[in-house]
């Protein structure tokens, strides 16, 4: 088994290879110490006899489930690339037709689970996976079960992720294709706008708003988004599932009418608006008694039975995992006892006797006392409704304003009858640069008419850039606090040469220069200069000079020239260069000696010589001789000589003498 790739809130995944077929494979090992291991391991198992039940390309091949002793794991299709989280992280808010194209994908896969009768229950990104070529594969029926077993959630276990948690699975109402509905709707939303549709300082409060608050239009969050777009995120999300898309297939096809309206280019279209909107948001606060529930708990002043009793155990694997909560609400209290002394219907009686008599008299000497307790009884109500007003009645309700711009956040606090100040401006990774990230009461807390409401608005995300110039010419060192400086890291030094920086000296950041952005904390890769980069001398001695010069100046280098007689080199030719070879610098010179051919030197007379010291003159001036002679002349008189004296000559031409 090899390095693990992933890591969730019931099990990590490991990449490994299949020795038996030589492939690729993903292992998932469930962690230990979750609670009830028995109950934990067979959910485990259902999730590989219910993905196994799905053959399809857009779902994650399941190969094989078994224990090793107390490990008991899943063997998966091993799926290269990304997931949709680091999609998201990189692109998003994405434009309509590129979320609405990753989320047909998505719908496909859960439209052949739906078929199968298989819910998935954990739809959110990181169950998403993206291969290289851009298709679309989703992973982990480990929460999944068959919609013919039992679904509702009574005395079981909820889970789930809370960003995409439909409104039933925290209510413990059951589970059916539409939650996984409701959490592509989540999905959807989030990629449209770069935020996660509630948010809250808790998993429990985001679970809380699910059941209580509507997903808004990402609209109010994008500019430019077409109301239809907003009326598919409505109907995918509302919190009566009565009014959502049935399943995967419905909203499958409703993602493709809308597809089909942004390809026509549509800034509008009321008919489909009309046809996506559901009928009408049914309110879960008015069809529940509340109950009061601890606020360290919610954070808010009151949460449904159903609700309360699905986050009293609630565990959190990370910001993202899945989440478990146990089943089982509130023990509702008995039924009222009878009122003693109620009216009886009017009627005859009989006559009553001594004894009866008795009782009679003895009830009205004690009706004094009654008359007593119901004023008592009066009274500690009418403290009672005193105490109530002084504590509940006469607060209000802190209106939500997160999220909200601060000019409409203002705006609502004072239609609301509050005043609006802004206690703070802060950094924010989620929250856009001018709205509200949190109130002073918190929203839904209690707070008195006419009170302010103190903002914290967001400055957006705490961004940094590296100095002026990207590092260029300093040392190491230099560079390393001039990043600090600037909450940044130095990375990786990547040896680069250079013919401008000195050896050891940073040549610029990689990647990045002082115009972009970064997070505070990020790594800054640099290239650090090797020195001028050598560069081989070609040889071109005894080439033609056009030549040698073209060949040294494309090495890099400068050529100078001069000449000189050659008895051998061709005229023109390089007779010799300096450096004739090794290694030199860009822009270094090389001097090169070109041939003039042989020297012509002048022909010496030797008319009037002897023969033999005509021929040694000659030789000694470096020609060759060719004497003519005939019998008896012997050492003759040189009377003439071709080419004649004064003439000039190569060195080694042939100067002919005779006698005559």
């Amino acid at each position: 088994m090899g390095e693990r790739i992933a890591r969730g809130g019931m099990a990590s995944v490991f990449k490994a290879t299949d020795q038996r077929l030589d492939r690729e494979v993903a292992i998932k090992v469930m962690h230990r110490g979750l609670g009830d291991d028995q109950q934990f391991t067979q959910r485990f198992v259902r999730e590989a006899k219910s993905a196994a039940k799905l053959n399809h390309r857009n779902v994650v091949s399941v190969f094989d489930q078994g224990t090793d002793g107390e490990v008991t794991y899943l063997v998966m299709e091993y799926v290269p690339g990304n997931t949709l989280r680091d999609l998201m992280r990189a692109e998003a808010p994405m434009p309509p037709y590129r979320a609405l194209e990753l989320l047909e994908q998505v719908l496909i896969a859960l439209s052949a689970a739906h078929a199968a009768r298989i819910i998935h229950r954990d739809v959110k990104p990181e169950n998403v996976l993206i291969t290289p070529d851009g298709d679309v594969k989703v992973a982990d029926f480990g929460l999944a079960r068959a919609v013919s077993a039992a679904t509702t959630a009574t005395g079981g276990t909820l889970i789930g992720t809370v960003s995409y948690l439909a409104p039933e699975i925290v209510t413990n109402d059951g589970v059916d294709a539409r939650s996984d509905v409701y959490a592509c709707g989540a999905m959807l939303y989030e990629m449209l706008t770069g935020f996660k549709p509630h948010s809250g300082e808790s998993p429990i409060q985001v679970a809380y708003k699910h059941v209580h608050e509507d997903i808004g239009k990402p609209s109010a969050v994008q500019r430019g988004i077409p109301p239809y777009v907003d009326a598919l995120v409505a109907r995918a999300t509302v919190r009566d599932r009565d009014q959502r898309s049935t399943d995967a297939r419905v909203l499958l096809q409703q993602v493709r009418s809308v597809q089909r309206a942004l390809a026509a280019g549509l800034e509008d279209d009321p008919e489909l608006v009309a046809d996506l909107l559901p009928g009408g948001r049914v309110d879960v606060d008015a069809q529940a008694p509340t109950v009061a529930v601890p606020r360290a708990a919610l954070g808010t002043p009151v949460a449904s039975p159903a609700s309360a009793s699905a986050v009293t155990t609630a565990t959190v694997a990370g910001p993202e995992h899945t989440m478990q909560w146990s089943a089982g609400g509130p023990t509702p209290p008995p039924p009222p006892a009878p009122i003693e002394g109620a009216a009886k219907p009017a009627g005859l009686h009989p006559p009553m006797s001594r004894e009866e008599y008795g009782q009679v008299a003895s009830k009205k000497h004690s009706r004094r006392g009654r008359n007593l307790l119901v004023a008592a009884v009066v009274v500690a109500l009418l403290a009672g409704l005193l105490t109530w007003y002084v504590t509940d009645l006469r607060y209000d309700e802190t209106p939500f304003l997160v999220n909200n711009a601060e000019t409409v956040a203002k705006e609502n606090a004072e239609q609301a009858g509050f005043d609006f100040k802004v206690s703070k401006r802060s950094f924010s990774e989620t929250v856009l640069a001018g709205t509200i990230i949190s109130t002073d009461p918190a929203p839904g807390e209690k707070i008195l008419p006419g009170s302010t409401i103190d903002a914290v608005v967001s400055k957006g995300p705490d961004r940094v850039s590296i100095p002026e110039g990207d590092l260029k010419g300093m040392t190491i060192e230099d560079a390393t606090a001039a990043l600090e400086a600037q909450d940044l890291k130095l990375g990786e030094q990547k040896p680069t040469y250079s013919e401008s920086i000195a050896e050891g000296l940073v040549i610029r950041a990689d990647g990045v220069t002082s115009a972009d952005q970064l997070k505070r904390g990020d790594t800054v890769n640099v290239r650090v200069s090797r020195g001028r980069r050598p560069i081989d001398i070609p040889n071109v001695e005894g080439d033609p000079l056009d030549a040698a010069r073209k060949a040294l100046e494309e090495a890099g280098f400068t050529v100078d020239s001069g000449e000189d007689f050659s008895d051998t080199v061709p005229q023109g030719a390089v007779i010799s260069q300096s450096p004739a070879g090794g290694q030199a610098f860009k822009n270094d010179q090389i001097s090169l000696t070109v041939s003039k051919g042989p020297e012509a030197i002048p022909i010496p007379s030797v008319v009037g010589m002897k023969k033999s010291d005509g021929r040694a003159t000659l030789e000694a001036a470096g020609f060759k001789v060719r004497a003519f002679s005939f019998p008896g002349a012997g050492n003759y008189v040189i009377q003439r000589q071709v080419p004649g004296a004064g003439d000039t000559a190569k060195r080694g031409a042939t100067i002919t003498i005779s006698p005559l």
